[in-house]
């Protein structure tokens, strides 16, 4: 095997697009596993909406995965970190799947519990993940103008990831069981490993520990140091939370309260919202550029917003996904909230870019993005006892006035085109 994978070695360093989409679906894969499919398995055991929301804290491992970054540069290779973190994923995977299906629904044997367990140490290591391949692109490709070329190819290898863990570990966890569908999971993680270990090249930069440190320090504060920053964080925190805090419940109150199938949701899920969410992102990217940032940003962000209230009409009037028309309509309204999503998704990535400065591009997109994402983090893991004690008709409202505080924040927004 060492022979037969050796031989790509060298295409592989001169051409990268073979490494940067096995990587970013590597990158990608463990995401969903951990946030996604928690969701899905938890709901079809039967745990409770409270405990449900709770697992939207599972989120917070990629929120704060900047905060270990640099122990990745200090210690050993980003090739090494990698094969380590994704044997490790593989394993747990594993263990997941004969847990999963040692665990019947209604008996106290505490598999669950361990379950759960093995989830958070997934999201710790997923987050792990992230930083190594993208330290490890990097420094596989070292010009600024290649890196953005390959930009695309990663977003794809990592909405390829999303599809297939929707589609068909939802779909064969719906055909069959919960074993095969972790344990299809397990075996994919296991095969990314195999083809990074023989194919992958050992890129190593020199260290800079006393420099990283500093390097690290001044990106904190040249980005602390913006025009308007507490107004900027602010608008950052709460821009997608209303859409957050709609989708935090979203996998229990299609399955409960609609009756979506396993096999059902995988095809909902993995390809109307998929197929929705590049749509939206597509379509809003497309208007920037034509119109720039400071037009278009209240339009589409109104878009994003007013359209929460398909969902609450969803809600409200609960079409059953075991009639056609109900199935259908539950379709239109998802297909549509996920378009809508898409739009506000690209301005907040633009917009985040923008506020970049050029020595600390990387860094201060990771600060911005992790930012973005604490407050749905946070609220949307408390969403389960707010289903419970109200309804989540009540819970796709309070989504709805959630997105107001960012839209008023538009009005002092500074919004400056920039090429």
């Amino acid at each position: 095997m060492q022979k037969f994978f050796s031989k790509f070695k060298p295409d592989s360093q001169k051409s990268p697009a073979v490494w940067v989409f096995s990587t970013y679906f590597a990158e990608g894969f463990p995401y969903m596993m951990t946030k996604v499919l928690s969701f899905v398995f938890f709901t079809d055991a039967g745990v409770r909406e409270a405990w449900l929301g709770l697992l939207n804290f599972l989120g917070i491992p990629w929120n704060i995965k900047f905060l270990w970054s640099p122990l990745v540069d200090l210690f050993g290779t980003k090739k090494g970190w990698m094969l380590k973190v994704q044997l490790l994923l593989s394993l747990l995977m594993g263990v997941l799947a004969v847990c999963a299906g040692l665990y019947h629904r209604g008996e106290e044997n505490g598999y669950l519990g361990l379950i759960a367990f093995i989830f958070v140490v997934m999201a710790f290591l997923g987050a792990t993940n992230d930083i190594t391949i993208d330290g490890y692109y990097m420094e596989g490709i070292t010009d600024k103008r290649e890196q953005a070329a390959y930009s695309g190819l990663r977003q794809m290898a990592y909405r390829v990831a999303v599809v297939y863990a929707r589609v068909v570990l939802v779909g064969v966890a719906g055909l069959a069981n919960w074993f095969w569908g972790f344990g299809v999971g397990a075996l994919t993680m296991a095969l990314v490993w195999i083809v990074h270990k023989f194919y992958l090249a050992d890129f190593r930069s020199p260290k800079v520990h006393e420099g990283m440190a500093l390097g690290f320090k001044e990106a904190f504060r040249s980005y602390l140091s913006q025009e308007k920053i507490f107004l900027v964080l602010c608008f950052v925190a709460t821009y997608k939370l209303g859409d957050e805090i709609l989708f935090a419940m979203n996998t229990p109150f299609l399955m409960r309260e609609l009756l979506v199938t396993k096999t059902q949701l995988a095809w909902l899920s993995g390809v109307v919202g998929a197929a929705s969410t590049v749509a939206g992102a597509l379509f809003s990217a497309w208007w920037i550029k034509k119109w720039g940032l400071k037009k278009t940003i209240w339009p589409l962000t109104l878009l994003m917003n007013v359209n929460i209230w398909a969902y609450v009409g969803l809600a409200y009037y609960k079409p059953l996904a075991t009639t056609p028309i109900g199935i259908a309509t539950i379709a239109v309204v998802h297909g549509y909230e996920q378009w809508a999503a898409g739009l506000g998704g690209t301005v907040l990535m633009v917009y985040l870019m923008r506020l970049c400065k050029v020595e600390f591009k990387a860094a201060h997109y990771a600060i911005g993005s992790a930012i973005m994402s604490l407050g749905s983090t946070f609220v949307g893991g408390f969403g389960g006892f707010f289903v419970e004690a109200f309804g989540y008709t009540q819970l796709f409202i309070l989504g709805f006035l959630a997105s107001i505080p960012s839209m008023l924040l538009l009005f002092w927004l500074p919004l400056h085109e920039k090429d």
